[in-house]
């Protein structure tokens, strides 16, 4: 799946025709679905109101048979319940995607985040995906808390984008079959399904969506030397998009790619030319992976 991005024109207003348009081409690309408004597409710059309408705008453009996850998330049980009664509400959204709360960190015992997910998803009228973001909170979902979680009706599945391959493979091991174990970190796809993990959620598919398809495709068919080498391509592109150049770097990316990545929101900064000049031969190479690897895109 993907966590797409929220476009912003130049002075900062919401491009909702953008993402219609950039909807319209992942549409074709054989995703399974979106994550709306994750750590991605900015949430945490944008308001109630921009929340709903980024919602909405999305729905009307992902065809029926293709998830729509939206991101949720606050520092207080109650705000995190109120969130998700509002998102639930706008309809067509098949579940919801849950930070951590992370602002009183000293305070955030791993018991505390199992009260936290448990209240939440027993008041929330949508499924709950746990999300662990440590690079960015420097909380983790310990493995031994998610397979208690995992028994709970409501919470199905966990988004881990450390990049602790060993983490991921004790959640796997201890949480109940059904639940799905999905990385976030496009820089260790490859080793994450031989781990276990059933699935990915990456940002660096957003512009690279057929080569992360294609390292699926090869590990799912048992073709780790492969699924190896196009990881080679995908990881410096990953590196790039995220820790490197951060959410600008995803929408120059996108923009160099044929959508219509638009503006960060301020304080963010867009990446300068040397950045876009970069990712420029990092797309290229990435591209000619998936070419030579013989994926249609």
């Amino acid at each position: 799946m993907l966590p797409i991005t929220t476009p912003f024109t130049a002075d900062g207003e919401l491009d909702l025709p953008a993402l219609q348009r950039n909807i319209a081409k992942w549409n074709e690309t054989g995703i399974a679905g979106y994550v709306m408004l994750g750590s991605t597409g900015e949430r945490v710059h944008l308001d109630e109101k921009e929340y709903e309408q980024v919602i909405a705008t999305a729905r009307t453009a992902i065809p029926g048979e293709l998830l729509l996850i939206a991101g949720a998330g606050q520092h207080s049980t109650r705000l995190t319940i109120n969130e998700i009664t509002r998102v639930s509400s706008i309809g067509g959204v098949d579940a919801v995607l849950v930070l951590t709360p992370h602002f009183y960190r000293p305070a955030i015992t791993q018991q505390l985040l199992e009260d936290h997910y448990r209240s939440v998803a027993d008041a929330s009228q949508v499924p709950l995906i746990l999300y662990s973001m440590p690079p960015f909170t420097e909380i983790k979902i310990d493995p031994a808390t998610v397979a208690r979680l995992s028994s709970h009706k409501n919470i199905i599945g966990i988004k881990d984008s450390s990049a602790d391959v060993a983490g991921l493979k004790q959640t796997v091991d201890q949480v109940d079959d059904q639940f799905a174990v999905l990385t976030g970190n496009g820089t260790i796809l490859a080793q994450a399904l031989r781990a276990g993990a059933c699935g990915a959620i990456l940002a660096v598919g957003c512009v690279a969506p057929h080569l992360a398809s294609a390292i699926i495709d090869a590990t799912r068919e048992g073709d780790h030397e492969e699924a190896t080498k196009l990881q080679g391509k995908l990881t410096p592109l990953a590196t790039a998009v995220t820790t490197t150049y951060g959410i600008g770097g995803l929408k120059v990316a996108l923009d160099l790619a044929g959508y219509e990545g638009g503006y960060v929101r301020a304080p963010l900064k867009m990446p300068d030319n040397e950045a876009r000049e970069e990712m420029s031969d990092l797309l290229s190479e990435a591209l000619k992976a998936v070419e030579n690897a013989g994926v249609a895109g």
